[in-house]
């Protein structure tokens, strides 16, 4: 039985819709609000009442126990001698909303009482005695021989001598009904409230349904994943962008040509447009909201992108500029003499291997062991020197095994790479690892990249200087280049921008060296030297790496 109960409450619950929801919650708020402010107005209007009651009974007394005809029936009754108040007294009680007006004497006996045969006998209850015994006036909720009701017992002095009191009560069926009608004005403010209320609410609801183009918060949910999967799964880049040039939206594909991956999508979205295309944000600003195409390049590709205007709030305008490679005739030529200069490459290395082989072979068959050993020897010296002074000199397993790894190609391209003697790299967390790596890798490629071209003006090399003695990691790169070129100087460190001039994508190392530097807040600067070389500097400070 238990378990078809919460089987019926599940059941309910995930029938609910939407509407059902608001309904619910929009009800049970205006309910638990409007049933506290009505016992919260209930309980001060019973406040402010009763203490009004108390405060009229408290100065009519006070003005009856003035009273020179009061004052002489109590002086006589408290000589013994007889008095006669009870038509006057019950003549004052007329002319107010009082239940019943009692004096009595310095002894507590009734001088006056609505009921004229209990005037002579003592007082019910003991809040008299406070007037009488104390001089104190008093306000109590008691039981007296009428019933239950408010009273106000107020003293009678004469010549600042207690000679009586007098007891004004409100009996609490009157008094009550009385509330009961303030209440009931009150409910009906309370009620129309509610009312007021649900129909505001109901109007709510349904302009949100409207709003919501009557789906249910799972369908929303499942309708942004859908769309999700459905940009990501689109090979173009596409990115929204607001009328302040804000990302709303981007796909994987957008992220990839952009940012070659080093950010993430939250890492964009909100984020300027400009920070990751100079030219998508100028053309953005030059559509004026008309449809448009325009190219553009990322490195050395060729880009086509559409703009499409969107109409948001109060009339401004975003886009939706979806991107994708211009792959023409001269792109794929290019590329296939790309991988047919590699595929050559790797022949002629090949080749030179082979002879080493051959070489090693005739002397190991012509028993000329020593010979063979001297010339192993030869082709290993300069590697295990090299590698000695890494090993020596960077603690760092990982920046240690690239710097081996950049030496060995500066040597397939007959660059001489030269390592500081003075160079110390301790060890670091993995992410920061994972930092120094591309800075270290990217500057090197960059300057033997350099150096090779600018072989046939002077011999080329790279020198490599690294160092965390201090409170900064300093990575100094000097290479023997043409140095970069005046018109490319203030863009060099962008996106896409290069001073090679070969069919590779270019234009990527700076730019993810740039980043690396301005996410430890470091600095990065260059140079030409006196002796026409060009020297990268980077500055970390170790404190943020190790964050």
């Amino acid at each position: 039985m238990l378990y078809n109960r919460v089987s019926y409450f599940i059941d309910l619950e995930t029938r609910m819709t939407l509407k059902s929801y608001l309904a619910l919650i929009t009800l049970s708020t205006i309910t638990l609000i409007v049933l506290a402010v009505g016992v919260v107005l209930g309980y001060s209007l019973q406040k402010s009442y009763l203490d009004s009651i108390s405060q009229r009974g408290l100065e009519l007394g006070r003005v009856i126990a003035h009273n020179e005809k009061i004052i002489q029936a109590v002086e006589l009754s408290n000589q013994g001698k007889p008095n006669d108040i009870q038509d006057y007294i019950e003549m004052l009680r007329a002319q107010t909303d009082a239940s019943y007006i009692v004096v009595v004497n310095k002894n507590s006996i009734r001088l006056s009482h609505p009921e004229p045969e209990k005037v002579g006998k003592r007082f019910v209850g003991d809040d008299i005695y406070q007037a009488l015994n104390q001089g104190k006036d008093y306000t109590k909720v008691a039981v007296g021989t009428l019933g239950q009701a408010i009273r106000n017992s107020v003293t009678i002095r004469n010549d600042d001598q207690i000679i009586g009191a007098i007891s004004i009560g409100y009996l609490s069926q009157p008094t009550s009904e009385l509330i009961f009608k303030h209440l009931q004005e009150a409910g009906l403010l309370v009620g129309f409230v509610y009312f007021l209320g649900i129909i505001i609410a109901g109007f709510l609801i349904l302009k949100l349904k409207r709003t919501f183009l009557s789906l249910e918060p799972e369908e929303i949910v499942q309708k942004f994943k859908e769309h999700e999967l459905i940009l990501d799964s689109i090979r173009d880049g596409i990115v929204a962008i607001d009328h302040e040039q804000n990302i709303t939206a981007i796909n994987s594909m957008a992220i990839e040509w952009l940012t070659m991956n080093v950010l993430n999508a939250p890492q964009v979205v909100g984020k300027p447009l400009s920070e990751q295309s100079q030219s998508l944000s100028h053309f953005a600003l030059e559509a004026q909201g008309q449809i448009t195409q325009n190219r553009f390049n990322l490195g050395k590709l060729e880009f086509i992108a559409t703009l499409y205007p969107i109409k948001i709030q109060k009339g401004d305008i975003g886009y939706v500029i979806v991107f994708f490679p211009d792959h023409g005739e001269k792109s794929l030529e290019q590329e296939l003499t790309a991988t047919k200069n590699y595929a050559d490459l790797l022949r002629a290395k090949t080749h030179e291997y082979a002879n080493h082989l051959n070489v090693l072979s005739g002397m190991l068959q012509a028993e000329h062991y020593d010979d063979a050993i001297e010339f192993l020897q030869q082709e290993s010296d300069g590697d295990q020197v090299a590698l000695g002074r890494i090993i020596k000199t960077i603690e760092n397993s990982a920046v240690a095994g690239l710097i081996f790894a950049k030496h060995n190609k500066a040597k397939d391209l007959k660059v001489d790479m030269l390592i500081e003697s003075d160079c110390q790299l301790g060890r670091y967390p993995s992410k920061t690892n994972e930092a120094l790596v591309t800075l270290v890798g990217n500057l090197i490629d960059n300057a033997l990249l350099a150096a090779w071209s600018n072989r046939l003006l002077t011999s080329p090399f790279v020198k490599l200087y690294i160092s965390d003695r201090n409170a900064h990691i300093m990575i100094q790169i000097e290479d023997s280049g043409a140095g970069v070129d005046e018109k490319l100087e203030n863009r060099i460190l962008d996106f896409g921008v290069s001073s090679k001039h070969n069919t590779e994508q270019n234009g990527i190392g700076l730019y993810l060296v740039k980043k690396v530097v301005d996410q430890y807040h470091g600095s990065l600067d260059w140079e030409r030297s006196e002796v026409n070389t060009t020297v990268f500097s980077i500055y970390l400070d170790k404190r943020a790496l190790i964050k």
